[in-house]
């Protein structure tokens, strides 16, 4: 998609809305048309050269009446323009998080999370102005052509000179695109790489101060902020040569007026009012130059802007960014939408969702691009109700397992069949009430304990409790000073590592699911928190299945059935009993498992839970 099929699009989104803003901008700019004619009529009436007899105090109203008119409009020019500009943003940004939250978590975006929300901002806001300033540009299009076609009947030597600078700006400003491309390129990239040190400082605090390396991170971000203090110039600074060489243009045309018109007026066939409207129009004229080099300037960055958003879809076509779909801006829409998201809530609960009762994966394979290893062929199956841990050693693919079967990463082949149906889309199919998960670094946010919890779902009964009951919290909130309503930091940095474990878990168990998938969530829990978690989610459980990765005992010892993965294949399955006679990998698993509980609990010691 090129750049003018991206400002189309964008344009085009509510067309009408479009065409109104263009109207009323095009008549703002159209209006000064009729106070230059009646500044003629004035001067020319001085001289007695006047066409229109309507004495200076009926010229005076007429000017104050056009002016009055203009600013109105201008008004109204505003508010169409707010109108359309910011509809077409939330397209934008609409169309590019819905793109976003579509593709595999994973995978879901390719940058850090503060690179991206340079995209959403300054991307976004760059392909706005362009699209916004389309429409000055109709305006003042129609104002230069019908002044023109005024100023010619006076004089078209005259004319001609007016509007040469126009001509001449248009030609510098297409020289300079390729530069102009590539400063403003540079400055986005600083700019992000700028947001991204912010954010991954802020996420990881205390890996920071534990390693002490908090010097080493500043100079790392002052490094970030020079490069981009000298981008930032190099783009400013070609934007502000362009605007100098545009006005600079116009004074030179306005110099070369003003010495043909003394010739002119001084041989007669020039009136003062011939000059008055020259001089008047002069002045938008002016801004009509300075503003289409605007626009070339901003289309150009546009081009940049646009560029970076298609880094953003990863492959996807262009034309996503500019689907035509609603944004349901209204109060009564937007309450429809809601009372249908509580209706399909109801719908899809615990109790009309139907039970699992197996669940088959079949030749499931999934290999990272950039070294490819994954998973290959992998073959299971899960009974409704039962308690399933896949186990194996640090890079067996345990995890890689998890996340795609959940869609987290796009499988490459295989096939999985929920109660013998297909899933087509494990993305949007894993997801309550068919199934919870629990990812093995939890994402805390900076906010309450128990707007952590429940991430936006309302509070029904005892649902909560018990969630926190099962995940062993209780010890933990009597310790916290506000309980459930403390703060915990960005990323949850004021909680320990098994408390963030056990926060994930209790939102995982919050949502009523038919099948709950645990990626390691107890590795930081001492032995025996670890041991009233699974016995507690046992208790509680009811009739959900569980799929747990994990090397720990605690785990091992619950489970109906063990899957052993190697080198990101299935090397054995089945019980306990049975893989600590067949399995050499489980062997040493379970023994690793044992020597580790031993090194951390020596023989009497009293353990309180982990905090």
């Amino acid at each position: 998609m090129t750049t003018f099929q991206f400002l189309m699009g964008l344009i085009t989104y509510r067309t009408w809305r479009y065409v109104i803003n263009a109207t009323a901008w095009t008549v703002i700019y159209m209006v000064p048309i009729i106070p230059g004619l009646i500044t003629k009529e004035f001067f020319d009436s001085l001289t007695g050269d006047a066409s229109l007899q309507m004495g200076t105090w009926g010229i005076i109203a007429l000017l104050l009446a056009a002016a009055l008119a203009r600013v109105v409009l201008i008004i109204v020019g505003f508010i169409t323009d707010v109108n359309f500009r910011f509809r077409m943003g939330m397209m934008l940004r609409r169309n590019m998080l819905k793109h976003v939250l579509k593709q595999p978590g994973a995978r879901a975006i390719p940058c850090s999370p503060g690179e991206a929300i340079s995209y959403f901002r300054d991307d976004v806001e760059q392909s706005e102005e362009a699209a916004s300033w389309s429409v000055d540009v109709f305006g003042m299009t129609c104002f230069a052509l019908v002044s023109s076609y005024i100023l010619i009947g006076i004089d078209a030597q005259m004319t001609l000179l007016v509007f040469v600078p126009l001509v001449l700006v248009v030609a510098v400003a297409q020289l300079a695109t390729s530069r102009l491309q590539k400063y403003r390129a540079a400055s986005r990239e600083a700019t992000s790489r700028v947001t991204g040190a912010i954010s991954e400082m802020f996420g990881n605090v205390q890996a920071i101060q534990i390693a002490g390396a908090e010097e080493r991170v500043i100079e790392r971000f002052r490094k970030f902020n020079d490069t981009r203090r000298q981008t930032m110039l190099k783009d400013k600074l070609m934007g502000e040569v362009l605007d100098s060489i545009f006005t600079n243009s116009v004074n030179l045309g306005i110099g070369l007026i003003l010495l043909l018109a003394g010739q002119k007026l001084r041989g007669g066939s020039f009136t003062v009012g011939d000059f008055s409207l020259f001089v008047y129009y002069l002045t938008f004229v002016t801004s009509i130059i300075t503003n289409v080099g605007k626009f070339i300037t901003y289309f150009k960055q546009m081009g940049v802007a646009l560029d970076r958003l298609k880094g953003l879809l990863q492959g996807a076509p262009a034309g996503v960014l500019i689907l035509k779909e609603g944004l349901r801006l209204r109060k009564g829409s937007a309450v429809k939408e809601n009372a249908a998201a509580a209706a399909g809530a109801v719908a899809t609960g615990p109790s009309d969702a139907e039970p699992l009762r197996s669940l088959e994966v079949e030749g499931l394979t999934y290999r990272f691009p950039e070294t490819g290893r994954g998973i290959e062929d992998i073959r299971l199956k899960l009974d409704g109700g039962s308690f399933t841990v896949v186990t194996g050693a640090i890079g067996s693919g345990k995890t890689t397992l998890i996340r795609t079967l959940l869609g987290l990463l796009p499988k490459d082949e295989g096939t999985i069949v929920w109660n013998g149906k297909t899933v087509v889309d494990p993305g949007t199919f894993f997801t309550p009430a068919n199934s919870a998960y629990s990812a093995q670094i939890p994402r805390m946010y900076s906010d309450t304990l128990r707007n952590n919890i429940l991430l936006g779902q309302q509070e029904r009964g005892d649902d909560l409790q018990q969630a926190i009951h099962t995940a062993v919290m209780e010890y933990d909130l009597d310790h916290l000073q506000n309980g459930l309503e403390t703060m915990i930091g960005p990323r949850g940095v004021k909680l320990s590592g098994g408390q963030m474990q056990r926060t994930a878990a209790a939102r995982m168990l919050v949502r009523d699911a038919q099948l709950y998938v645990f990626d390691d969530v107890s590795s930081a829990l001492d032995v025996e928190t670890e041991q009233k978690l699974w016995e507690r989610l046992f208790q509680s459980r009811g009739d959900a299945t569980c799929l747990v990765v994990s090397h720990r005992r605690a785990a091992l010892t619950h489970a109906d059935h063990i899957i052993v993965m190697k080198d990101g294949r299935i090397e054995a399955e089945g019980t306990a009993e049975e893989l600590l006679r067949i399995s050499a990998t489980f062997q040493e698993l379970w023994s690793g498992d044992e020597r580790t509980a031993d090194a951390a609990l020596p023989e009497g010691a009293a353990l309180q839970p982990e905090t």
